[in-house]
Protein backbone atom coordinates (compact mmCIF):
# COMPACT_ATOMS: atom_id res chain seq x y z
CA UNK A 1 0.00 0.00 0.00
CA UNK A 2 0.99 3.89 -0.01
CA UNK A 3 1.96 5.94 2.26
CA UNK A 4 -0.69 8.03 1.18
CA UNK A 5 -3.51 4.63 1.50
CA UNK A 6 -2.22 3.81 4.88
CA UNK A 7 -1.90 6.88 6.60
CA UNK A 8 -5.59 8.02 5.37
CA UNK A 9 -6.43 4.82 7.50
CA UNK A 10 -5.03 6.95 10.94
CA UNK A 11 -4.91 10.31 10.05
CA UNK A 12 -7.96 12.55 8.29
CA UNK A 13 -5.71 13.99 5.43
CA UNK A 14 -6.21 17.72 4.61
CA UNK A 15 -5.27 19.32 1.39
CA UNK A 16 -3.27 22.23 1.69
CA UNK A 17 -4.27 24.47 -1.24
CA UNK A 18 -6.43 27.00 -3.03
CA UNK A 19 -6.21 25.06 -6.36
CA UNK A 20 -9.73 22.83 -6.94
CA UNK A 21 -7.91 20.58 -9.52
CA UNK A 22 -5.66 19.62 -6.91
CA UNK A 23 -8.36 19.36 -4.35
CA UNK A 24 -10.32 16.81 -6.84
CA UNK A 25 -7.33 14.65 -7.73
CA UNK A 26 -6.67 13.81 -4.15
CA UNK A 27 -10.43 13.88 -2.46
CA UNK A 28 -9.18 14.86 0.47
CA UNK A 29 -12.20 15.23 2.95
CA UNK A 30 -11.11 19.09 4.14
CA UNK A 31 -9.24 21.56 2.62
CA UNK A 32 -7.62 24.65 4.05
CA UNK A 33 -6.98 28.18 2.60
CA UNK A 34 -4.29 30.72 3.77
CA UNK A 35 -4.01 34.28 1.96
CA UNK A 36 -0.90 33.12 0.30
CA UNK A 37 -2.75 30.41 -1.56
CA UNK A 38 -5.47 32.13 -2.03
CA UNK A 39 -3.40 34.62 -3.91
CA UNK A 40 -1.31 31.87 -5.95
CA UNK A 41 -4.67 30.28 -6.87
CA UNK A 42 -6.25 34.21 -8.06
CA UNK A 43 -3.46 34.48 -10.63
CA UNK A 44 -4.23 31.31 -12.26
CA UNK A 45 -6.04 31.90 -15.63
CA UNK A 46 -8.38 29.13 -14.98
CA UNK A 47 -9.88 30.91 -11.90
CA UNK A 48 -9.91 34.70 -13.41
CA UNK A 49 -13.88 34.09 -13.82
CA UNK A 50 -13.98 34.03 -9.98
CA UNK A 51 -11.86 36.76 -9.39
CA UNK A 52 -13.97 38.79 -11.87
CA UNK A 53 -17.37 37.66 -9.73
CA UNK A 54 -15.71 38.58 -6.60
CA UNK A 55 -15.14 42.58 -7.51
CA UNK A 56 -18.49 42.60 -9.90
CA UNK A 57 -20.12 41.82 -6.12
CA UNK A 58 -17.69 44.14 -3.94
CA UNK A 59 -18.43 46.59 -6.44
CA UNK A 60 -22.27 46.36 -5.75
CA UNK A 61 -21.63 45.96 -1.71
CA UNK A 62 -19.24 48.88 -1.46
CA UNK A 63 -22.23 51.36 -3.43
CA UNK A 64 -22.20 53.17 -6.39
CA UNK A 65 -18.67 55.67 -6.92
CA UNK A 66 -17.12 53.71 -4.20
CA UNK A 67 -12.98 54.00 -3.89
CA UNK A 68 -11.03 51.25 -5.41
CA UNK A 69 -10.02 50.46 -1.52
CA UNK A 70 -13.70 49.79 -0.76
CA UNK A 71 -14.36 47.95 -3.22
CA UNK A 72 -11.12 45.81 -2.86
CA UNK A 73 -11.42 45.19 0.63
CA UNK A 74 -15.21 43.56 -0.32
CA UNK A 75 -13.65 41.84 -2.66
CA UNK A 76 -11.01 39.99 -0.56
CA UNK A 77 -13.40 38.39 1.78
CA UNK A 78 -15.62 37.55 -0.63
CA UNK A 79 -12.96 36.00 -2.76
CA UNK A 80 -12.04 33.84 0.09
CA UNK A 81 -15.12 32.88 0.18
CA UNK A 82 -15.93 32.39 -3.15
CA UNK A 83 -12.93 30.01 -3.30
CA UNK A 84 -14.59 28.25 -0.10
CA UNK A 85 -17.37 27.62 -1.73
CA UNK A 86 -15.86 26.10 -4.64
CA UNK A 87 -13.99 23.24 -2.23
CA UNK A 88 -16.86 23.03 -0.59
CA UNK A 89 -18.68 21.93 -3.66
CA UNK A 90 -15.35 19.02 -3.72
CA UNK A 91 -14.78 18.01 -0.25
CA UNK A 92 -17.26 16.19 1.40
CA UNK A 93 -16.22 17.84 5.04
CA UNK A 94 -14.80 21.45 6.02
CA UNK A 95 -13.34 24.46 4.39
CA UNK A 96 -10.90 26.92 6.45
CA UNK A 97 -11.15 30.55 5.86
CA UNK A 98 -8.84 33.11 7.56
CA UNK A 99 -9.30 36.12 9.02
CA UNK A 100 -7.35 39.22 7.68
CA UNK A 101 -4.10 38.64 9.05
CA UNK A 102 -3.78 42.56 10.10
CA UNK A 103 -6.67 41.72 12.96
CA UNK A 104 -4.44 39.91 14.91
CA UNK A 105 -3.89 41.54 17.75
CA UNK A 106 -7.55 42.71 17.15
CA UNK A 107 -9.89 40.98 19.44
CA UNK A 108 -13.17 42.40 18.17
CA UNK A 109 -12.05 43.06 14.88
CA UNK A 110 -11.40 39.42 14.58
CA UNK A 111 -15.17 38.91 16.09
CA UNK A 112 -16.51 41.17 13.60
CA UNK A 113 -14.44 39.62 10.55
CA UNK A 114 -15.59 36.10 11.37
CA UNK A 115 -19.00 36.76 11.81
CA UNK A 116 -19.05 38.71 8.07
CA UNK A 117 -17.54 35.74 6.51
CA UNK A 118 -20.13 33.30 8.00
CA UNK A 119 -22.68 35.39 6.94
CA UNK A 120 -21.33 35.71 3.63
CA UNK A 121 -21.03 31.36 3.22
CA UNK A 122 -24.59 31.13 5.02
CA UNK A 123 -26.37 33.15 2.32
CA UNK A 124 -24.63 31.59 -0.37
CA UNK A 125 -26.26 28.61 1.43
CA UNK A 126 -23.27 26.67 2.98
CA UNK A 127 -23.95 25.66 6.61
CA UNK A 128 -21.37 27.07 9.20
CA UNK A 129 -20.58 23.59 10.25
CA UNK A 130 -18.62 23.35 7.14
CA UNK A 131 -16.65 26.73 7.75
CA UNK A 132 -13.66 26.49 9.97
CA UNK A 133 -12.78 30.52 10.46
CA UNK A 134 -8.93 30.14 10.75
CA UNK A 135 -7.28 33.02 13.21
CA UNK A 136 -3.69 33.68 14.67
CA UNK A 137 -2.92 32.24 17.78
CA UNK A 138 -1.89 35.12 19.53
CA UNK A 139 -3.87 35.53 22.99
CA UNK A 140 -6.50 38.07 21.49
CA UNK A 141 -7.60 35.78 18.28
CA UNK A 142 -7.29 32.97 20.79
CA UNK A 143 -10.13 34.78 23.30
CA UNK A 144 -12.26 36.27 20.21
CA UNK A 145 -12.10 32.39 18.97
CA UNK A 146 -13.78 31.39 22.29
CA UNK A 147 -16.26 33.60 21.55
CA UNK A 148 -17.31 32.48 18.44
CA UNK A 149 -17.24 29.16 19.39
CA UNK A 150 -20.24 29.60 21.89
CA UNK A 151 -22.05 31.00 18.87
CA UNK A 152 -21.66 27.71 17.03
CA UNK A 153 -18.85 29.17 14.48
CA UNK A 154 -15.88 26.79 14.87
CA UNK A 155 -12.64 28.03 14.09
CA UNK A 156 -9.10 26.83 13.33
CA UNK A 157 -6.34 28.69 15.25
CA UNK A 158 -2.86 28.91 13.14
CA UNK A 159 0.34 30.15 13.45
CA UNK A 160 0.67 27.89 16.54
CA UNK A 161 4.31 27.05 17.59
CA UNK A 162 3.89 26.68 20.71
CA UNK A 163 2.61 24.53 23.86
CA UNK A 164 1.15 27.32 25.91
CA UNK A 165 -0.54 28.66 22.94
CA UNK A 166 -2.18 24.68 21.87
CA UNK A 167 -3.22 24.51 26.28
CA UNK A 168 -5.08 28.06 25.88
CA UNK A 169 -6.95 26.88 22.83
CA UNK A 170 -8.14 23.77 24.16
CA UNK A 171 -9.10 26.17 26.95
CA UNK A 172 -11.10 27.90 25.51
CA UNK A 173 -12.97 25.18 23.89
CA UNK A 174 -11.80 25.77 20.26
CA UNK A 175 -12.63 23.17 17.47
CA UNK A 176 -9.36 22.84 15.71
CA UNK A 177 -5.48 24.20 16.31
CA UNK A 178 -2.80 23.66 13.28
CA UNK A 179 0.81 23.42 14.74
CA UNK A 180 3.53 24.79 12.03
CA UNK A 181 5.64 21.91 11.38
CA UNK A 182 7.68 23.06 8.83
CA UNK A 183 8.41 26.66 10.36
CA UNK A 184 9.22 25.37 13.18
CA UNK A 185 11.80 22.97 11.75
CA UNK A 186 13.30 26.34 9.25
CA UNK A 187 14.00 28.47 12.66
CA UNK A 188 15.87 26.05 14.70
CA UNK A 189 18.01 24.79 11.28
CA UNK A 190 18.51 28.42 11.31
CA UNK A 191 19.61 28.84 15.00
CA UNK A 192 21.47 26.02 15.57
CA UNK A 193 22.89 26.58 12.00
CA UNK A 194 21.77 22.61 10.80
CA UNK A 195 21.48 21.58 7.70
CA UNK A 196 18.76 18.89 8.35
CA UNK A 197 17.39 17.25 11.24
CA UNK A 198 16.48 13.44 11.29
CA UNK A 199 12.54 12.89 11.01
CA UNK A 200 12.19 11.24 14.46
CA UNK A 201 14.51 14.35 15.66
CA UNK A 202 12.78 17.00 14.34
CA UNK A 203 11.68 19.70 16.05
CA UNK A 204 8.45 20.41 14.82
CA UNK A 205 7.09 16.72 15.04
CA UNK A 206 8.24 16.87 18.58
CA UNK A 207 5.79 19.93 19.41
CA UNK A 208 3.11 18.05 17.78
CA UNK A 209 3.69 14.62 19.57
CA UNK A 210 3.94 16.80 22.76
CA UNK A 211 0.62 18.90 22.27
CA UNK A 212 -0.88 15.28 21.20
CA UNK A 213 0.17 13.81 23.81
CA UNK A 214 -1.34 16.72 26.62
CA UNK A 215 -4.37 16.99 24.96
CA UNK A 216 -5.28 13.32 24.88
CA UNK A 217 -3.91 12.80 28.88
CA UNK A 218 -6.24 15.77 29.65
CA UNK A 219 -9.09 14.70 27.41
CA UNK A 220 -9.12 18.18 25.73
CA UNK A 221 -11.42 17.89 22.65
CA UNK A 222 -9.73 20.52 20.42
CA UNK A 223 -8.78 18.34 17.12
CA UNK A 224 -5.09 18.60 16.19
CA UNK A 225 -3.80 19.48 12.57
CA UNK A 226 -0.39 18.98 11.89
CA UNK A 227 0.20 21.85 9.38
CA UNK A 228 3.36 23.25 6.80
CA UNK A 229 5.44 20.07 6.33
CA UNK A 230 8.83 20.40 4.72
CA UNK A 231 9.24 16.62 3.62
CA UNK A 232 7.38 13.55 3.74
CA UNK A 233 9.47 12.21 6.68
CA UNK A 234 7.53 15.02 8.85
CA UNK A 235 4.50 13.08 8.06
CA UNK A 236 5.14 9.89 8.73
CA UNK A 237 6.30 10.76 12.40
CA UNK A 238 2.78 12.31 12.75
CA UNK A 239 0.88 9.06 11.66
CA UNK A 240 -2.14 9.12 14.49
CA UNK A 241 -2.41 12.55 14.47
CA UNK A 242 -6.46 13.74 14.00
CA UNK A 243 -5.67 15.75 10.62
CA UNK A 244 -2.58 16.98 8.97
CA UNK A 245 -2.72 19.15 5.88
CA UNK A 246 -0.83 18.47 3.37
CA UNK A 247 0.48 20.34 -0.03
CA UNK A 248 -0.10 18.58 -3.13
CA UNK A 249 3.26 18.51 -3.75
CA UNK A 250 3.99 16.49 -0.90
CA UNK A 251 0.32 14.55 -1.20
CA UNK A 252 1.84 13.25 -4.33
CA UNK A 253 5.17 11.95 -3.23
CA UNK A 254 3.51 10.09 -0.49
CA UNK A 255 1.03 8.20 -3.28
CA UNK A 256 3.60 7.33 -5.16
CA UNK A 257 5.63 5.63 -2.36
CA UNK A 258 5.16 2.05 -0.73
CA UNK A 259 7.13 1.20 2.11
CA UNK A 260 5.62 0.41 5.43
CA UNK A 261 3.55 3.02 7.49
CA UNK A 262 3.55 2.31 11.59
CA UNK A 263 1.30 4.50 13.35
CA UNK A 264 3.13 7.23 15.80
CA UNK A 265 0.91 8.66 17.92
CA UNK A 266 -1.80 6.93 19.81
CA UNK A 267 -4.50 8.66 22.02
CA UNK A 268 -4.02 5.21 24.23
CA UNK A 269 -1.07 5.41 24.77
CA UNK A 270 -1.10 9.18 25.79
CA UNK A 271 -3.25 8.33 28.35
CA UNK A 272 -0.72 6.52 30.56
CA UNK A 273 1.64 9.19 30.15
CA UNK A 274 2.89 11.28 33.41
CA UNK A 275 2.51 14.70 31.79
CA UNK A 276 2.10 18.03 34.21
CA UNK A 277 -1.14 20.18 33.80
CA UNK A 278 -1.14 23.60 32.70
CA UNK A 279 -3.53 25.79 34.12
CA UNK A 280 -3.43 29.04 31.44
CA UNK A 281 -4.25 32.35 32.09
CA UNK A 282 -3.44 35.61 30.45
CA UNK A 283 -0.06 36.40 32.24
CA UNK A 284 0.76 32.82 32.42
CA UNK A 285 0.32 32.90 28.05
CA UNK A 286 2.45 35.95 27.89
CA UNK A 287 5.08 35.08 30.02
CA UNK A 288 6.01 31.42 28.58
CA UNK A 289 5.46 33.06 24.77
CA UNK A 290 8.11 35.64 26.12
CA UNK A 291 10.18 32.64 27.18
CA UNK A 292 9.90 30.77 23.95
CA UNK A 293 12.63 32.41 21.44
CA UNK A 294 11.01 30.22 18.83
CA UNK A 295 7.16 30.33 18.89
CA UNK A 296 7.84 34.56 19.18
CA UNK A 297 9.70 34.80 16.56
CA UNK A 298 7.76 32.57 14.20
CA UNK A 299 4.19 34.28 15.17
CA UNK A 300 5.33 37.89 14.72
CA UNK A 301 7.10 36.30 11.44
CA UNK A 302 3.37 34.16 10.03
CA UNK A 303 1.27 37.57 11.10
CA UNK A 304 4.05 39.32 8.64
CA UNK A 305 4.04 37.17 5.93
CA UNK A 306 0.37 36.60 5.44
CA UNK A 307 -0.39 40.32 6.24
CA UNK A 308 1.83 40.97 3.05
CA UNK A 309 0.16 38.09 1.19
CA UNK A 310 -3.20 40.22 1.32
CA UNK A 311 -1.10 43.21 0.45
CA UNK A 312 -0.40 41.37 -2.88
CA UNK A 313 -3.56 40.13 -3.34
CA UNK A 314 -5.13 43.86 -2.94
CA UNK A 315 -3.04 45.26 -5.42
CA UNK A 316 -4.15 42.21 -7.63
CA UNK A 317 -7.24 42.91 -7.53
CA UNK A 318 -6.79 46.64 -7.74
CA UNK A 319 -5.33 45.94 -10.68
CA UNK A 320 -7.89 43.78 -12.15
CA UNK A 321 -10.36 46.26 -11.20
CA UNK A 322 -9.01 48.85 -13.33
CA UNK A 323 -9.39 46.34 -16.18
CA UNK A 324 -12.75 45.79 -15.65
CA UNK A 325 -13.93 49.36 -15.70
CA UNK A 326 -11.46 49.88 -18.69
CA UNK A 327 -13.26 47.25 -20.33
CA UNK A 328 -16.71 48.33 -19.89
CA UNK A 329 -15.61 51.92 -20.76
CA UNK A 330 -14.76 50.94 -24.21
CA UNK A 331 -17.78 48.67 -24.32
CA UNK A 332 -20.02 51.39 -23.74
CA UNK A 333 -17.87 53.83 -25.93
CA UNK A 334 -18.74 51.19 -28.69
CA UNK A 335 -22.35 50.94 -28.55
CA UNK A 336 -22.32 54.55 -28.69
CA UNK A 337 -20.88 55.04 -31.61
Amino acid sequence: MSLLDQLTKVTVVVADTGDIRSIKEFKPRDATTNPSLITAAAQMPEYADVVDQALEWARTAAGAGAAHEAVVKEAIDRLAVEFGLKILEVVPGRVSTEVDARLSYDFEGTIAKARKLIGMYEKAGASRERVLIKIASTWEGIKAAEVLEKEGITCNLTLLFGIHQAVACAEGGVTLISPFVGRILDWHKKKHNRDSYPATEDPGVLSVTVIYNYFKKFGFKTEIMGASFRNVGEICELAGCDLLTISPKLLTVLRETEQDLPRRLDPEQAKGMDIERVTMNQETFKTMHAADEMSSDKLAEGIAGFSKALVALEKLLEARLLELEQRNVTHVARNLS
